[in-house]
Parts: C-alpha cells; structure tokens; sequence
C-alpha cells in the first residue's frame, strides 16, 4: 500500500513536471521582466497560489462535485476513511469522473497533434500537421462512438464523455485567449508593475493547469494524493522557472512526451470508465516509459 503510494505520487510528479514545461518556459519570460523582489514573490504568495488553490481547490472540488454522496470533508480524505459508505461512493462515481477526464485528454492529444506547432519526434506527426482541419472530424468521430458505447454500458458514462468533450473546447478557448495575451504582453511589459506581472503569470498558470489535473486522475482518485504529487511537481517547475530554464529549452522533445503520456493517461481513464481493470501500476509506469524515452530522444 505504502509503495504503490509512494509510485503514484512520484509518477504525479513528473507527469505534473513535464507537462507544465510550456508554462514554464512563458513564465520564464514573465518574470524576467521583474526586479528581485518581485521574483521572490512569485516564488511565495505566488506558490500558494498555484500549487494550493488551484492544482489543490479544483481536484477536491471535482470529487466533491461528482459524488454528491459525501461532504466536503469527506470527499477530502476518502482515501483514508474506513466508511464503507464513503468507498461505495467514490466507486461508484468514479467511472462518470473518468469517462469526462479521459475524453477531455484524448481531445488535447489529437488538438496538439493535428492543430499545433511543434518538433517532430515520431514519424507521421508531419503528415498529421498538414492535415490540420481533420481534427474536427476526427473529435467527432471519437465522442460519438465514447457516447454510442457509453449508453450501451451506462447512461451516465455518456454524460461524462459530452461534459469532458465540453470542458475541453471551453478550457481551449481560455488558453487561446491566455496565449495571445501572452505574446501582447510579452513585448510590452516594460510599464508593468511586479504586482501586475505576478498576477498575469498566475492567471496563466491557472489556465494551463487544467490539463495536469484532469489528468492526475488516471493516477489516482486520492484528492490528498493528487495534491501531494502536483503540489510537489508545481514547486519544481517553479524553481525550474527561475535558474534553469534554458535548460529546459534544450530538451526539445519535453512537449512530445507530455502529449503521448497524456494520450496514454486519457486511454486508461476511459478504459477504465468502461469497465476494464487498469492496474494502479500501469499509469506511473507508462508515465515514466514515455517521458524516458523522449527525454533520452532530446538528450542524444
């Protein structure tokens, strides 16, 4: 129990790590703008912020949304209730929680895939670049057959895949509008207050996090786990922020790796949902297999 808590948060981690390596690299730019001082905020008030209301409020809101059966403070620390009724619960709104999770992370993937600027790391990531548009067809073709299995398995199931697919065109409206008010501000900053500044990289933060929290769930159902691991993973990519982001910038193939674990993760999750036992295991263990192999990719 201990290690297979131990590897859950660790795989939270790197997932949290590498996949917050784009913001990173925008936040990087922010800060660079602002004096000393202003850095050390970023890295106090501004941790808070980032690690404990959002990657901290928004998987414990989810839960507590999901599973109208318990309280706020259940939902919290179900993980280590002994309340059957607390397990039964969690069971069964788990599958609905996955189905939306699962389906919102399958969509980034192929958005990144076919719509997205990047280096190319695997053969026929070029060919589905310049076939831009076919992602519209092909998120269509994807949650009509996640709903059409869906009601044949539960009804609910299907709630989830539409709410996920919807979470995720809204979600990539704010980051839309969270880039391009990034590229604005990034060659106008000079005016700008470190208050200013601070708040702006915390906005940005926030809008990009989403990704990482839906996708701790194909770890764990343990608010108090996910915390832990993104909480952790977020303090270390505000340290990478701040000394070594040029670092970071050299390891090219970083964002492929956090795609395909991404995809690898939506792919669990619905499995899951539809009712095909993934062990725990499985999700850290492909985590580090793919970010391994990319980073060994940039590295050579």
């Amino acid at each position: 129990m201990i290690l297979q808590m131990i590897l859950t948060v660790v795989g939270l981690i790197a997932f949290e790590v590498v996949s917050s390596a784009d913001n990173a690299v925008v936040n990087a730019e922010i800060i660079s703008k602002m004096s000393a001082r202003g850095r050390r905020w970023f890295l106090t008030w501004g941790l808070f912020f980032g690690v404990f209301a959002v990657r901290g409020l928004l998987p414990w809101l989810i839960i507590w949304v999901t599973t109208p059966g318990l309280g706020p403070i259940e939902s919290l620390t179900a993980t280590f209730s002994s309340d059957p009724r607390v397990k039964e619960a969690i069971e069964l709104a788990a599958p609905t929680l996955l189905a939306g999770g699962g389906t919102f992370l399958v969509f980034l993937f192929f958005h990144w895939l076919f719509l997205e600027d990047k280096h190319f790391g695997l053969p026929g990531e070029r060919f589905f670049a310049s076939k831009g548009l076919w992602f519209y067809t092909v998120a269509s073709i994807i949650l009509t057959t996640l709903t059409w299995l869906a009601v044949k398995t539960q009804p609910a199931l299907a709630i989830g895949c539409v709410v996920g697919s919807t979470a995720f065109f809204i979600t990539h409206g704010f980051k839309q509008s969270a880039e391009e008010a990034e590229r604005h501000l990034a060659n106008n900053t000079n005016g700008m207050t470190d208050l200013s500044l601070i708040m702006f990289g915390e906005i940005i933060d926030a809008t990009f996090s989403i990704d990482g929290v839906l996708g701790a769930f194909a770890f764990t159902t343990s608010v108090f786990l996910i915390i832990l691991g993104s909480g952790i993973g977020a303090v270390i990519v505000r340290q990478l922020t701040v000394g070594n982001i040029e670092r970071i910038k050299k390891y090219r193939f970083l964002k492929n790796g956090a795609m395909y674990s991404i995809l690898a993760l939506g792919i669990v999750m619905l499995l899951d949902a539809f009712g095909i036992h993934i062990p725990q295991w499985a999700s850290p263990v492909v985590t580090f297999s793919v970010i391994g192999y990319f980073l060994w990719k940039s590295m050579r």
